[in-house]
């Protein structure tokens, strides 16, 4: 990167970002802690170059701490690839009827998920649309137990 340097207010306009957000990057150890000169704190292309793949990781919806985690092991190369509109070791999300979606197969579900009997009643609960709590006759007490649970705790937050 070249060796342009940036006050707080340039850096933080360059990067589409608050000067607030820019010191609290340098707090959580996101960016590296600016040079003085003098009464000033001066940021070099380094900085910007962090803060556009801060953004880029941010649309891959990842935590801070795991953006930090990605920074630290990419080398200069990897960050100016990261930061460029189109680069990075992910795929951006699409839109999807509504909602953002990252290209390639579904998780597997946490557990299988049986079907259901022939002639077993299964009762439905809508927690709230698009959210919905399946509970089999043939749950035993402390699933029961745990449905009940669910239910009082989302009727406690409407």
């Amino acid at each position: 990167m070249s060796e342009t340097s940036y006050k707080l207010d340039e850096l933080a306009t360059a990067a589409g970002v608050s000067p607030r957000t820019v010191r609290y990057y340098v707090q959580r150890g996101l960016l590296p802690a600016p040079a003085f000169r003098g009464r000033d704190t001066a940021y070099s292309g380094e900085h910007l170059l962090r803060l556009r793949a801060i953004k880029r990781l941010q649309e891959r919806f990842l935590p801070l701490d795991a953006i930090q985690a990605e920074l630290e092991k990419s080398s200069p190369a990897e960050l100016e690839i990261l930061a460029s509109e189109g680069g990075g070791p992910w795929p951006p999300p699409v839109p999807s009827r509504g909602h953002l979606r990252f290209p390639g197969p579904p998780p597997p579900p946490r557990m299988p998920l049986p079907l259901p009997r022939a002639g077993e009643k299964v009762v439905r609960y809508v927690l709230r649309p698009g959210l919905e709590l399946h509970l089999s006759e043939r749950a035993d007490a402390a699933t029961r137990a745990l449905c009940e649970k669910i239910l009082n705790e989302a009727e406690a937050e409407r």
